[in-house]
């Protein structure tokens, strides 16, 4: 439960609290409620579309993480300057996936290799099997039918998944898909595309329009250990894949760039 001083501190315009009060996940989590919510943005501006999702206490997260929190600590009539303080896991949102994610000893947020975050993009859509099959996984024969039709994958490439997933946003508990066990399934990458992604067509990352690079019935995380064991990235629940062109665009991930960082959320656009 927050304490009665914070709740009297977000809400009179009183001093701050403590750090240490203020960053107390329950009472970060308790205020989450009610942080106003942001304005929609369009998600298309001129020849820039926005892969990314607006971070808000609403947006489904992975089962057992808290979802973000804002808490209002500064207020213009009072000093003239507004201001949020944040409290979210990396992994929350439209966000990175490192290497050390998954991988002792992989790269962390901040080594991340700036050249790696501008590249050209590529989009695989299996909404169709997606539809009727919530574990579907992107395939070695997606990839080569992808290749058929639109040419080979440019060296240093970004793939992702188009699923189809986010129009279950409107009802979260449909977006999670959790069975009765608690354990989300949702579509994803298998290890062998992973695999072939990384040793055939030299990518720099894959990125989902869930909130995991492995479909929900691989207990092994195939993709996730592939990927990034590679030195890869991912980037997960991503945003408006469906209108982005298979090929041709280019994607710019805004990494987060925190010491020892896992992850975190970041702003990805296509630039097309």
């Amino acid at each position: 439960m927050c304490s009665p001083e914070i709740v009297r501190l977000a809400h009179d315009g009183a001093p701050r609290p403590s750090r240490r009060a203020l960053f107390g996940l329950a009472g970060l989590t308790a205020l989450a409620a009610a942080a106003p919510a942001p304005a929609a943005a369009a998600p298309r501006v001129g020849g820039v579309i926005d892969l990314t999702h607006t971070l808000t206490p609403e947006l489904p997260v992975w089962p057992g993480n808290p979802p973000i929190a804002l808490v209002p600590v500064a207020w213009h009539a009072s000093g003239g300057f507004g201001q949020f303080a944040l409290g979210y896991w990396e992994h929350t949102g439209t966000h990175l996936d490192a290497p050390a994610h998954r991988i002792v000893g992989g790269a962390t947020t901040d080594a991340l290799v700036v050249d790696d975050l501008v590249a050209p993009l590529v989009v695989i859509d299996i909404s169709a099997k997606a539809a009727t099959e919530a574990d579907a996984v992107v395939t070695v024969a997606d990839i080569d039918r992808w290749r058929a039709q639109f040419g080979e994958i440019p060296e240093r490439a970004f793939v992702a998944m188009y699923s189809g997933w986010e129009r279950r946003l409107v009802e979260p508990s449909t977006f999670l898909n959790l069975d009765g066990q608690g354990r989300p399934h949702a579509p994803g990458f298998s290890a062998d595309a992973a695999e072939y992604l990384v040793a055939q067509c030299g990518i720099v990352g894959a990125g989902v329009d869930t909130l995991s690079l492995d479909c929900g019935a691989d207990p092994d995380f195939g993709a996730h250990t592939t990927l990034l064991g590679a030195g890869r990235y991912g980037v997960e629940m991503l945003a408006n894949l469906a209108t982005v062109p298979p090929s041709g665009a280019t994607v710019v991930v805004g990494a987060p760039k925190h010491a020892g960082g896992t992850g975190g959320p970041c702003r990805v656009l296509a630039l097309t």
